[in-house]
């Protein structure tokens, strides 16, 4: 007979866990830095290990975009269409010099970074970036989501109490 086990936490913490360790990218690569992206989801860096394993082409099946090089302005649109698809909550990875910052394309056709646009989360500086740069990225990401989680569950603690102490 095999005995039983058994698990105590709240549904808050259940949804931490599991919104923190089952991370589904989302890759919007235009050029240099989505090579790299892929090199980064295969087996030699093992992402799997991170919780961030299934990439997704589908914005409504992630929680995570990484745009991974440059965005001109005729893009810019639907960028924004792509990004407010998703379902809440959502995170961006602004990946290389061009997403950041439009990198070295100073010019009146080119974003001047993402977040013109779009809220970033996580800036992975370099052209492009390395493999070991966006898994720190995603590993800054990881806390920021922890971080984020752990405010909102303390004011939704914190609104209900306000609403049971009204009531009596």
């Amino acid at each position: 007979m095999i005995g039983e086990s058994w698990v105590t936490t709240t549904v808050d913490k259940l949804e931490e866990w599991g919104q923190n360790n089952s991370l589904w990218p989302l890759p919007f690569g235009t050029a240099c830095c989505a090579i790299e992206f892929m090199s980064v989801v295969s087996s030699h860096y093992d992402m799997a290990r991170f919780g961030y394993e299934v990439v997704r082409f589908s914005p409504r099946q992630s929680d995570v975009m990484i745009v991974a090089g440059t965005i001109t302005d005729k893009m810019g649109p639907t960028l924004k269409r792509i990004y407010e698809q998703m379902p809440d909550p959502k995170w961006v990875v602004s990946m290389g010099a061009c997403a950041c910052s439009g990198g070295f394309y100073r010019a009146y056709h080119v974003m001047q970074g993402i977040d013109e646009i779009v809220p970033v989360d996580v800036y992975v500086p370099g052209c492009p970036p390395t493999p070991e740069g966006l898994m720190y990225g995603i590993l800054q990401l990881k806390e920021k989501i922890k971080r984020d989680t752990r405010r909102r569950l303390k004011e939704k603690r914190a609104d209900s109490d306000d609403s049971g102490s009204a009531a009596a």
